[in-house]
């Protein structure tokens, strides 16, 4: 049943004012009842059981006053009328508590999960500050700033901050290291960079040295050529011995210094 059919319904069964005298507007008082269909009129008479002034018992003034009104006012219809009224308001208000406990319980059950995601968070956080790590990376020179979540390594320790911080340098396929570097304006890992560091093993280092060596021995090698004006070729009548000879003298020079000569 709809509210404008419980008004309607209302109105019919509620019972009906004394209607005014539509000549006077003064209330009209009851003269007859006959089942549900009373008559009321305007008799002039005032509260002090006198009539008013122009006015006379059953005069034209009460003739034209008088007014038939049908009441069929039920207060047992008023009653459950009162009484639909009454549950449904108590329906709305179970209604409006269900709503504010089905909201409640959402939130509840979200600051659950968030709760529980902190809590997984910080266990990852305890388990990961007991591990060591050194507050200096001794190659860098950088301070160590904090622990940030890899997509591959887990919690790593980084290093320098606060915009930029660095893992601890790692080696690759060719002995260089590198170490990546997490943005905390983007925040997310951008790449790596190097370091400019080699690591070489016992073996290369001995063969770096004794490179280093050979060089400084060739460095510091001298050639003592023959003058080309010596006695040994001069004087001379034919200028292509002459030479002839003076390469053959520079050659045996350098083979005597240690230098292998290569024969075109």
């Amino acid at each position: 049943m709809s509210n404008i059919d419980k008004q309607a319904l209302r109105e019919r069964y509620s019972p009906k004012p004394v209607p005014k005298c539509h000549i006077c507007g003064e209330e009209m008082t009851i003269q007859r009842i006959s089942a549900s269909r009373i008559t009321y009129g305007c008799t002039g008479e005032g509260n002090d059981g006198y009539f008013k002034f122009g006015r006379t018992f059953a005069d034209e003034h009460y003739e034209k006053s008088r007014v038939t009104v049908v009441d069929v006012s039920d207060p047992d219809v008023l009653e459950l009328l009162d009484e639909n009224l009454q549950l449904q308001r108590e329906k709305d208000a179970i209604e409006a508590v269900a709503l504010a406990l089905r909201d409640d319980m959402r939130d509840a059950r979200e600051q659950l999960e968030e709760a529980e995601k902190q809590i997984v968070e910080l266990s990852r956080a305890a388990s990961v500050n007991s591990q060591w790590k050194p507050d200096v990376f001794p190659v860098t020179g950088r301070k160590f700033f904090m622990w940030i979540e890899h997509e591959t390594l887990g919690y790593v320790p980084t290093y320098g901050g606060p915009f930029d911080s660095y893992t601890i340098p790692t080696r690759d396929s060719s002995g260089e290291f590198s170490c990546e570097r997490y943005d905390h304006d983007l925040g997310g890992w951008v790449g790596g960079e190097f370091i400019g560091l080699y690591l070489i093993d016992d073996d290369e280092q001995c063969r770096v040295c004794e490179l280093e060596e050979r060089i400084a021995e060739l460095e510091a090698r001298k050639v003592m050529l023959p003058d080309r004006k010596s006695e040994i070729f001069w004087p001379g009548d034919a200028a292509e011995f002459d030479i002839l000879g003076y390469v053959i003298a520079v050659k045996s020079a350098i083979l005597a210094a240690g230098i292998n000569v290569k024969e075109s």
